[in-house]
């Protein structure tokens, strides 16, 4: 059985630097495939060569280790910056638009300017400083793990907020993605303000067929 080769964590971080770069940033984002509430990117900015313990890709740890890092991250980046996305403007401009235009908002709220960004996924925002996608990137790039972690807690954070002001569709479990318990009470009530309509068209179509 092949063992598993370790994550080189600064591998990405290093060929920006050889190329002449110095303030490169990673960046990623939380909440494109939710029902509710906004799009949300970070960007992160780490003093070169630094690895902390316990940084990975956000979906692998817990939200008690998401948030404990959290206040890590924004301890020891040079600079961090975090943006969000309405459902405005994802139900005007659809998600990818407005995800891309959330990771150049983020990118742009640096108090250290970027001179080169690093985007998980496959494609590109429209920035203004050279970049380049890395495919799973918050899993092999310190940078973007770090702002995934960002992205995902400041997301998290603001739905536990949207909880105590829409209670009946229990935010706080299942942060506005569909679960069978979201939909559920989105049958029950209805949508309210931040569902995204244009999400729920399926959700409705499905229901109606099973009438």
């Amino acid at each position: 059985m092949k063992t598993k080769e370790p994550v080189d964590w600064l591998l990405f971080e290093r060929h920006a630097k050889q190329k002449g770069y110095t303030a490169v940033c990673g960046v990623d984002e939380a909440g494109r495939g939710p029902l509710a509430g906004p799009v949300c990117a970070a960007a992160v900015i780490l003093p070169e060569g630094l690895i902390i313990d316990g940084v990975n890709d956000s979906k692998k740890l817990s939200e008690k280790k998401r948030e404990e890092l959290f206040d890590v991250i924004i301890d020891q980046a040079l600079a961090c910056s975090v943006a969000f996305g309405t459902v405005e403007e994802i139900e005007k401009n659809n998600i990818l638009n407005t995800t891309m235009k959330t990771m150049k908002r983020a990118v742009e709220g640096l108090k250290l300017k970027a001179d080169y960004a690093m985007i998980d996924g496959n494609r590109l925002p429209d920035l203004n400083i050279p970049c380049e996608y890395i495919v799973k990137g918050d899993a092999r790039s310190m940078s973007i793990a770090a702002a995934s972690i960002l992205a995902k807690v400041s997301r998290d954070r603001l739905m536990h907020e949207y909880a105590k002001q829409y209670p009946m569709y229990e935010f706080e479990k299942h942060k506005g993605y569909g679960t069978r318990l979201h939909v559920e009470k989105i049958l029950e009530y209805g949508p309210c303000e931040i569902h995204r309509m244009s999400f729920l068209k399926k959700i409705y179509a499905k229901y109606e067929q099973d009438e």
